[in-house]
């Protein structure tokens, strides 16, 4: 039924390890991390079937953003509770070009992030190659800064992004009341814009336990992802003012994101919301479930850890002390032995054989029950080699 490791490519080399790997998770029985990956054929098939529930697929195709982005757009912002938003190709431009309208509204080339954020560690340093802004950190713990930290900060920057969840720290979210007054200070006491990397804030309103619109109004800008969490193809939306948003799509234009067709990524995007909003009460709830049976699996193993508990989010970190490849090569034995994938990849971060991966409890991972979690875990690392 699984994959068997003697077999070949066509070339008689044998299989790559992603080879293997996409093999095994796509005919596996239980997933507990993430989504099952499909072909391309399989994803076009699933957007004609989802997408047809959400849009009239008879129509013409959108061409420049004129059918089913705009129709997207008026959604997210529906969602949102904004007055408009502007689809994106990527998370990436649309980020840049928020902080760049707030600056040049401010006359001031400094805007404030934090050294773990999405702009700082995944952006190729575009904030000063693009648009020559300065980022600067009012802390470097791996959280919100606080009131204090941010009334002592001796720059003023034009605005500020705050990161929800903060991924690398581990999906990690302030409190409501946190959020709320930082938000005050820099808005009110500091004079700057409030810029939400909301990639993942769809779950992040779980938490706080608060309505989209409310967790948006706390920031002058939203960005949001359609790939993360919503299982889009691609794509992300900057939502604010009409005005706000008005500058944005000129922006776009000249960035190069005013593609002639994303009728795909939109009909994905608008299907996934419809999907996966309403599952995320689920997740976040079946999510601390998953992260405690977890923590009990590996308490025999020194130095493991799950961070944080209970998770913030329906995703959270697992540490382990081996190194990427002996947790990979075992993970991909499990699933082919057993039918069951417990994790995505490792990867070392810091200290030298320790290694972490990224949990995320999504719609397969509802099925597990903390006594299926027990017994895989105590399979996986029977895998491992023993550090005694």
């Amino acid at each position: 039924m699984y994959p068997n490791r003697s077999e070949s490519t066509e070339d008689g080399r044998g299989p790559s390890l992603q080879e293997r790997r996409y093999a095994a998770l796509r005919g596996c029985e239980r997933l507990l991390s993430g989504a099952r990956p499909r072909s391309m054929r399989e994803r076009l098939a699933d957007l004609a079937e989802d997408a047809g529930g959400v849009y009239d697929l008879d129509r013409r195709p959108d061409m420049y953003g004129d059918g089913v982005v705009r129709a997207l757009e008026r959604r997210v912002a529906e969602l949102l509770g904004t007055e408009d938003a502007a689809f994106f190709p990527t998370g990436t431009m649309a980020q840049q070009v928020a902080l760049r309208i707030h600056a040049e509204a401010a006359g001031l080339w400094t805007v404030a992030t934090h050294p773990l954020g999405h702009t700082e560690q995944h952006e190729r340093q575009a904030l000063s190659a693009l648009s020559g802004l300065r980022s600067v950190w009012p802390t470097v713990a791996p959280r919100l800064p606080t009131v204090a930290e941010l009334r002592a900060f001796d720059e003023p920057y034009a605005a500020m992004i705050v990161e929800l969840p903060l991924r690398e720290a581990g999906f990690v979210l302030p409190s409501w009341d946190d959020l709320l007054a930082v938000a005050a200070v820099v808005r009110e006491e500091q004079g700057a814009a409030l810029h939400l990397d909301g990639a993942r804030i769809w779950e992040s309103a779980v938490h706080f336990g608060r309505p989209l619109p409310e967790v948006a109004a706390q920031a002058d800008s939203v960005y949001v992802s359609f790939y993360k969490t919503l299982g889009g193809i691609s794509g992300a939306a900057l939502a604010g003012g009409e005005g706000f948003v008005r500058t944005a799509k000129a922006w776009r234009h000249r960035y190069g994101g005013q593609l002639f067709q994303q009728w795909p990524a939109a009909l994905s995007a608008l299907a996934g919301l419809d999907r996966e909003l309403p599952r995320l009460d689920g997740y976040v709830t079946h999510a601390k479930a998953v992260a405690a049976a977890l923590a009990e699996g590996f308490a025999a193993v020194p130095g493991a850890r799950v961070h944080p508990a209970p998770p913030h989010t329906h995703q959270f970190q697992l540490w382990l002390p081996h190194t990427p490849e002996e947790l990979d090569t075992a993970g991909l034995r499990l699933v082919e032995e057993t039918g069951a994938a417990l994790f995505g990849g490792w990867r070392e971060q810091g200290l030298p054989g320790l290694s972490m991966t990224e949990v995320t409890v999504a719609a397969d991972a509802l099925e597990w029950t903390e006594k299926d979690v027990a017994e895989a875990v105590a399979a996986f690392v029977a895998l491992l080699p023993d550090r005694r």
